[in-house]
């Protein structure tokens, strides 16, 4: 399966909103198996790959569902950063310009992007 990056922030902005939701929270009534495979798997990447979250596995024939999702302090930092919606679309566009990446990539271009809108608006060079 293919690693799906605004799929990966979309997951991130709603267990922000959401309070430690349930993997189940992100399917609905029209939700497919290849749904619920695709939405298992980063999450699976998420929580014990990256560590941008962190939660209950429950064991299921073939594979995991996930309870209690929380952001971790990671977690929380790398949504910040690809939070606003230009910053995101600049960072995906060199990301991909580059042609390939990796999520610490992903995350430095995003927080370059952050830094330079807000030395942009405040005149204070920012030091990372």
């Amino acid at each position: 399966m293919k690693r799906d990056m605004d799929f990966v922030r979309g997951i991130l902005l709603e267990v922000e909103t959401l309070n430690k939701p349930k993997m189940a929270e992100f399917l609905d009534a029209d939700s497919t198996e290849s749904d619920l495979k695709k939405l298992g798997y980063h999450l699976a990447m998420l929580v014990e790959e990256v560590g941008y979250l962190k939660g209950m596995p429950v064991p299921l024939l073939g594979g995991k569902i996930w309870h209690d999702l929380e952001l971790t302090w990671q977690g929380h930092d790398f949504l910040d950063s690809v939070r606003d919606d230009n910053v995101w679309e600049l960072t995906k566009k060199s990301a991909e310009s580059a042609g390939g990446f990796t999520v610490e990539i992903l995350a430095a271009l995003a927080k370059g992007f952050v830094k330079q809108k807000i030395e942009k608006h405040t005149g204070i060079p920012i030091e990372i």
